[in-house]
């Protein structure tokens, strides 16, 4: 589960960076498949023997995914702040014909809400990414897992 966790945590975090600088709402639909991959793959690697482990072993590799996911976030959330600044906000607030000279307190209200849209959504990538994680963790139950030899082949000695 970790090894699974941390090769997608690694794409998670890339692409979550990617796709925060289009727009932040983007990494949730990146946690979908990113979380069933995860967890699918942790069946792979971990071979579960009873549905339960597979279920929390995609959960944890979810989680670690999600994890990777949210530093990605935060991380494109920062360079999205450097580059476009309230100012830029406003300027093109204008060039849409928005009258933005009665938008009181605007430079806060930019902070504020960059940092707590990376925030709520990194944490809900966070949670979906671990749930779908256990999701694909019962799919590689459901289609590879309950279908396996769990007893060794006889040790067939002759004398």
């Amino acid at each position: 589960m970790v090894k699974s966790g941390l090769i997608f945590g690694a794409v998670m975090l890339v692409a979550a960076l990617g796709a925060t600088l289009i727009s932040p709402l983007c990494v949730s639909c990146l946690a979908i498949f990113v979380g069933l991959g995860a967890g699918y793959v942790a069946g792979v690697f971990d071979k579960p023997l009873v549905n339960q482990a597979a279920l929390k072993s995609g959960a944890l590799a979810g989680l670690i995914a999600g994890i990777g996911g949210f530093i990605g976030q935060a991380i494109g959330t920062v360079i999205n702040a450097s580059t476009m600044g309230p100012d830029q906000v406003m300027e093109l607030l204008r060039q849409l014909g928005i009258d933005a000279s009665q938008m009181g307190g605007a430079t806060v209200g930019y902070w504020g809400g960059l940092i707590g849209s990376a925030l709520c959504g990194g944490t809900v990538a966070i949670l979906l990414t671990a749930g779908l994680g256990a999701v694909g963790g019962i799919l590689w139950w459901q289609m590879t897992g309950k279908n396996r030899n769990t007893n060794p082949p006889a040790y067939n000695q002759q004398v």
